[in-house]
Order: C-alpha cells, then structure tokens, then sequence
C-alpha cells in the first residue's frame, strides 16, 4: 500500500519511508506522486511562527531604538534610502541629492520595489521609520520560515530553526548597518523557499519573481531559483510538465532581467552612462583563468571564514539540499570581487543567503530524517539554534545585555540643537553625524560631491569619521573655497559646526 508524507517526502512501502537514504535505486528514478496541500497549523503550534516573529521583531526594533538612541551611523546608506522615501512621498520620482544635484538613484542601484517607501514615508517622515520597517520584515520573514518548518518537523524543532534564522548573523549584520533594499527580499525569498520546499510550484514561482525587482543582481538569483524548481518538478511532479515549464519560465525571466537592467537600464540612467558597478567583478578574467578564479573564491582568510560561517549555519546537512544553489550567485559575485567590503561576514551582503541556507537545511532534514543520517538530521535544527547562539557573542544584539551600550551620546544637546538650528526646507552640505537627522527637515547633499550648487548651510562634525584625522580648522573657509560663496559661523559647540551662506 503506497502513502505519501505530509512534509512532502518520497513515497512509502509497507510503513516504510523510502527516501534518498533508503529507497533501491530504480525507485529514485520514478516521479513521486504529488504532495497534499500542506495542512494548515492548528492548536498551540499555529502560535509558534507568531511567537518566533514577535520575539525577532521584539530584538530587532529594540535594538534600533538603542542604536538611533546613540546617534550611531555606520555610513550614508540609511540618509540615501531616506531621501529617495522622501522624494517618492512627495512625488518627484527617486531623486536623490546625496548622490549628486538632481541624481536619479534608480541610475546607481535599480530597485523599483521601493517605490513602496513612499506612502510609509508620508505617515511617518523620519529615518526611523526605514530602520522599524526594517526590522519587521526580519520579523515577517522568520515567522514564515518558522511556519514552514512547524508544518515539516513539529513545533519545537520549526522554533529552533526559525529562531536560528531569526538570530543568524547575516540578518544581524544587515540590521546593524542600518537600511538596504535587500530587506524586501527576506520575506519574498523565504516564501517562495519554503512553497519549493513543500512543492507548491506555483506560488514558490510567484513569491520568486518579484525578487528580481529588489536589485539587479537577485535576478540571477531567481533564475537560479527557477532551474532548481524545474529539476524538482521534472523529479516530483508525476509527469506534469506545467511545473517544469513554470520553472524555466521564471530563470528566464530572471536572467533577462539582469541582464536588461545591467547591460540597458542602468547605463541608460546613469550620469556617466555606464553601470556604477561594473568594475566590481570581471567575468571575462575569471572564464579566462578558471582554475586562479576557483582559487579567488575562498582565499584569502576572510572570505574561507565566510563560506565557514555558512557552512556552520547550516549545520552543513544544508548542502544535501538542491536549494543551497541559489546562494551561489550571491557568492560568486562577493568572492570574485577585489572589493574586499563584499568578502566578509559584517555588512547586508549574506543577509540575502540566510533564508536560502536555513530552508536547504529544512529541506534536508526532511528527505533525510529517516534515512542513515536521520539522527544528525533530527538534531539539525537545536543543533542550528547552537550555532546562532556560540556566534552571538561580539554581534550587534549582544549590545543588549550591555550597560554600556545603553550610555547616551555626551554630544546629544549639541547634535539637536545644531538640527533645531536649521530651518526646515533649507539646502544643507553635511558630513556623515546628523545626515540621518537632516535628511526629513532639509535638502541634504554630501560634502565631498563635487558640481553641487552652493548650500545655504555646511555642517561639519570634526571628530566624525567622515574626516579620518583631517577635518578643516576654519569651516567658514571651507566652505567658501569649495562652493564660492561667504559663509559666517552660527554654532561651533563639541566640534560640530553650522555655517550659513550670506547672501
């Protein structure tokens, strides 16, 4: 008598599973018959995914509110998102001052899906609201891969693996440096992820495609996404042909869009009519020197200790799944770069890779659970939590069991009052302290862009990191060389200075 696993498993004989572990080799070649919708949470176990999201998103915001409390600002990148939510709020398109007078952000990284900002923005206008929003689409995207595994594994193994998702330093080296598109990401790739993982064909393809719209690059990722969909299907699907197309269909729509937006569109809105990008990784190099460039991908130290972390992550039980590949654009791309910002743990670059190594992991342990290596593959998601926690320690949500973290800025009073200082609407030059602050008051260009029409305010911290050691004495002086016209002192007080054009 045939039966078919809830969790999507291969069939079973006579009460016995027949996985990869288990099944003889002509009954690897026959198509599985398809999977049952899987059955909808019920009880205690429907509040598990909502307790996982609650508690990440509990963590995540508390500790944004800690580090906006501390005027922290690890780089530009949050005062660029704030002022294309701004701009798209007030209707002007993604304009964007920080990159230039007038600059089209959708020229430097193309991004549609943020045009989603805009209403957000117009309900709540502060640099806050991106970091909330942030942060609950960490929350939104670990109760969805803790629901996936509740309905694989059960209750308390689906916690372990959500929370090992929601704790993974990917996520939080993404929350810690503040805002970036790929956000809008997470909870897309975790529910197409884990729809392939239950294969659901059609919706995994639905909630991948609008992948593609978050960055230029995830393109790719969702072809590959779509390769993997295709060669499940062909293997479980019973013959129907629909899902194998429906994947196919989706590589080629990712990769057409990649290659449009990279080759076409980027250049098209580009002021210097190229993509800003495209030294970051040399193809051509690589193809002609295969063997240096397989060499390049974990070497030096710092990228091994990255495909580590991962492999940890994983329990390395991740990669007996066919879903670990679609990480592999995102690696390559980081690992053949000479960027070496890109090679690391720290920054948003692996966020993207925790939903795809955390649900290859679900993934195996639901085809290997009773086969020979059903002990580690029961194990693997306490064992996965484990990894989170031992890697905590130094990340930034250790920040919250410190005191000290919880110190105010000594230089808050003069930070506000320098922001109290600056009429609303007026065109500000500022360095990297208050450009967070600025950006929802004032139109906020970058000091260092060269062709920006002159300010009628300067702002200088002059023991900022924008300076590294050289910040200028006289900042009225500073001020007038660069843009050409007089400035005079308003504030000077613990090193941040407001001068004001006269006119």
């Amino acid at each position: 008598m045939m039966a078919v696993l809830s969790d999507g498993a291969a069939p079973v004989r006579a009460g016995r599973p027949a996985t990869e572990e288990a099944m003889p080799a002509t009954a690897l070649r026959r198509p599985a018959a398809p999977a049952p919708p899987p059955a909808p949470l019920t009880g205690r176990a429907r509040l598990v995914p909502l307790g996982v999201g609650a508690l990440v998103l509990v963590l995540y915001v508390w500790w944004s509110l800690l580090q906006w409390h501390r005027w922290e600002v690890p780089s530009w990148d949050l005062g660029i998102f704030t002022q294309l939510a701004k701009s798209y709020a007030g209707g002007h398109g993604p304009v964007v001052h920080l990159k230039g007078h007038g600059a089209n952000l959708l020229g430097d990284h193309f991004h549609p899906i943020l045009v989603l900002l805009g209403p957000l923005y117009a309900l709540f206008p502060s640099a806050l609201t991106l970091l909330v929003l942030q942060d609950v689409l960490v929350a939104v995207s670990a109760a969805a891969l803790t629901g996936f595994a509740v309905r694989g594994l059960g209750p308390a193994p689906g916690a372990a693996l959500g929370l090992a998702y929601g704790l993974s330093f990917g996520l939080q080296a993404a929350v810690a440096v503040q805002f970036h598109e790929v956000a809008f990401a997470l909870p897309l790739l975790v529910l197409a992820l884990g729809c392939l993982v239950e294969r659901r064909w059609t919706p995994a393809a639905l909630w991948a495609a609008p992948v593609a719209l978050v960055k230029e690059d995830l393109g790719v990722t969702v072809a590959v996404l779509g390769l993997v969909l295709a060669w499940r299907a062909h293997r479980e699907a019973d013959g129907d042909r629909g899902p194998v197309l429906l994947g196919l269909g989706l590589a080629v729509w990712g990769l057409a869009w990649s290659v449009l937006v990279i080759a076409v569109v980027l250049p098209a809105l580009s002021p210097d009519g190229r993509f800003a990008y495209a030294d970051r990784l040399d193809l051509a190099a690589a193809a002609a020197d295969p063997v240096a460039a397989l060499v390049s991908l974990v070497v030096p130290g710092q990228k091994a200790l990255t495909w580590l972390a991962l492999l940890a992550t994983g329990v390395v039980l991740a990669l007996r799944s066919p879903l670990a590949l679609v990480a592999l654009p995102t690696l390559a791309w980081r690992m053949l770069s000479p960027n070496h910002g890109y090679w690391g743990t720290g920054w948003h670059y692996s966020a993207v890779l925790m939903p795809v190594v955390l649900l290859a992991l679900l993934d195996a342990v639901l085809r290997l659970r009773h086969g020979r290596l059903h002990r580690l593959a029961r194990a693997a998601p306490a064992l996965a939590l484990a990894v989170a926690l031992l890697l905590l320690p130094g990340r930034p949500l250790a920040d919250l069991a410190d005191p000290a973290a919880y110190r105010p800025d000594p230089r808050a009073p003069a930070k506000e009052a320098v922001l109290a200082a600056v009429p609303r609407g007026a065109s500000v030059a500022t360095d990297l302290t208050l450009i967070h602050h600025l950006v929802p008051r004032a139109e906020v260009h970058w000091l260092g862009t060269e062709g920006d029409p002159a300010p009628e305010y300067v702002v200088v911290d002059r023991l900022g990191a924008t300076w590294g050691g050289s910040p200028p004495g006289d900042v009225a002086g500073y001020a007038r060389e660069r843009y050409g016209s007089q400035y005079t002192v308003v504030r000077d007080e613990d090193h941040l200075v407001l001068v004001r054009r006269r006119d």
